[in-house]
């Protein structure tokens, strides 16, 4: 999956990938070997290439950008290569999978002074091996215009969605494959708990729901909200994502069904073995600073974890950040994943 794919290709400015081996000046006529941090993030990542020349100028540290797919594959990777990483830092780990992350070692402590601005509200560790950088809570969205020219109300909630008046309107991503489809099963557990998800996920399953591999499937493919030509007008998707169906009368197409959110965290930490670990940990701070927080929502479409940073005009609106999201704590999403996955292939794929 290629998360925020349709967001993304609204962003304001793509990351280039720096390459080592370039040179400063030592201030006595010669040279020093610049040193170059490399950043291992999902697909996704996004921010203005004057930011990161910015940071350079400011740190003399160049940042290496390596994408290895979504916040899934780029967990697996760090745990399969953490022995001998593939870079310095990580950033995009999410919620639902920090847990793994930091059961195996991935991560080493370190407490940014950035930390204290905000982003230690998301803490799931407290030896501060992770940082929390952004929130991108993972809600339904509806197509309104679709329920509009049906004359019949949009759902609201989790119960309206087993609502036979919304037979084979929704789609969702496979938890086992796709973050946000992970998220979303997270957040039936948290809402009906241990006695009653499975119960809910059977009424869903009867009432149409459409399960496929990935995001960029299900809302660019499946659903009518982004493009009009999909079949269904129900999906799970992101808090965010209204803000970039925003048409030319400066109305969003779609709505994000606010009770029906989980709160999903991306954190940032410096790679254990590393081999640029006090330059790493400079761009743990880069990463939850002003200066970058500012770029996160119009580049990435998520919400900036630090507090006092603007979001752009018109999210209040569109987009705003849910209030009350369900939650798991990161313990009790490490001892449930792998068991609830399981289950709900028995119960939805059979």
């Amino acid at each position: 999956m290629k998360r925020r794919a349709v967001r993304a290709a609204t962003a304001v400015a793509a990351v280039s990938v720096v390459a080592a081996g370039c040179s400063l000046s030592d201030g006595d006529g010669g040279t020093q070997q610049t040193p170059t941090v490399t950043l291992v993030t999902h697909d996704s990542f996004l921010a203005p290439q004057e930011v990161l020349d910015a940071f350079q100028k400011q740190s003399g540290i160049k940042v290496s950008v390596l994408k290895q797919g979504d916040a899934g594959s780029l967990t697996n990777k760090l745990v399969l290569t953490k022995a001998n990483p593939i870079g310095d830092v990580a950033y995009g780990v999410d919620s639902t999978f920090a847990s793994r992350a930091l059961k195996e070692g991935v991560f080493e402590p370190y407490t940014s002074p950035e930390a204290d601005r905000g982003p230690q509200r998301y803490a799931v560790d407290p030896e501060h091996r992770l940082s929390a950088v952004d929130v991108g809570d993972v809600c339904v969205n509806v197509d309104t215009n679709y329920f509009t020219s049906k004359g019949i109300p949009a759902p609201e909630s989790y119960d309206d969605l087993a609502d036979p008046k919304y037979k084979d309107l929704l789609v969702a991503e496979d938890p086992a494959t796709a973050s946000p489809g992970l998220a979303f099963l997270l957040g039936t557990v948290a809402k009906y708990g241990e006695a009653g998800w499975k119960d809910y996920w059977t009424k869903l399953k009867a009432n149409g729901l459409k399960v496929v591999s990935g995001w960029e499937e299900a809302y660019t493919k499946d659903f009518s909200g982004s493009s009009g030509k999909g079949p269904r007008p129900i999906v799970v998707s992101y808090a965010s994502s209204p803000a970039a169906e925003v048409g030319d009368d400066g109305k969003p197409r779609t709505k994000a069904l606010l009770d029906t959110c989980y709160r999903q965290v991306e954190y940032a930490g410096v790679l254990a073995n590393g081999k640029q670990t006090e330059s790493a940990r400079k761009v743990v701070d880069f990463l939850l600073s002003q200066q970058f927080q500012a770029t996160v929502a119009a580049n990435m479409f998520v919400y900036p974890a630090r507090q006092g940073v603007d979001l752009p005009a018109g999210w209040a609106q569109v987009a705003p950040l849910p209030q009350k999201p369900q939650q798991l704590t990161a313990d009790q999403v490490q001892a449930g994943r792998e068991k609830w996955i399981g289950e709900w292939r028995t119960l939805v794929q059979s």
